[in-house]
């Protein structure tokens, strides 16, 4: 009984830390635990600065960085900024390092969405289905844009 109750707690710490580990689109590999600290730079994503954090991320990319996450939040920020066309090749470099960065995924299939390519687009849901069957942010987020473009204008 007292190995039950064991495993029942620690059942319990796993799926507690579920939500916590959910929060974030960074990437599961190796390199984006040992990578450069992108919190500051998220925070100037979130404040819509996409110049700073564009000027903090390209010499972290231009160092050659094995974090997905660099190159994926370059990106989003290149696009938000108006230049899709750079933006495509730091999704690219993303997805090269992590094929299944469900981050990049999403903006690069939001970014598809947005050049009216929206075969694309369901190729990166059907890639974000596959590796979230339950759901998650990322997923939902890119059928919204889907959903939203399918809309008579």
């Amino acid at each position: 009984m007292l190995r039950l109750h064991g495993l029942v707690s620690a059942l319990a710490l796993v799926l507690a830390a579920g939500p916590v580990w959910a929060a974030d689109t960074s990437s599961d590999t190796p390199a984006a635990a040992t990578g450069p600290d992108l919190a500051p730079i998220r925070a100037q994503i979130k404040a819509e600065d996409y110049k700073s954090a564009i000027a903090a991320l390209q010499p972290l990319a231009d160092k050659g960085s094995k974090d997905p996450d660099v190159y994926n939040l370059l990106g989003f920020s290149l696009r938000k900024s108006g230049d899709r066309k750079t933006a495509q090749t730091f999704y690219e470099k993303a997805l090269a390092i992590d094929p299944n960065h469900k981050g990049t995924l999403e903006y690069q299939g939001e970014l598809f969405v947005e050049n009216g390519d929206i075969p694309k687009a369901q190729q990166n849901l059907t890639a974000l289905v596959k590796l979230c069957p339950n759901g998650c942010e990322e997923r939902e987020d890119l059928e919204k844009a889907l959903a939203q473009a399918a809309k008579p204008k």
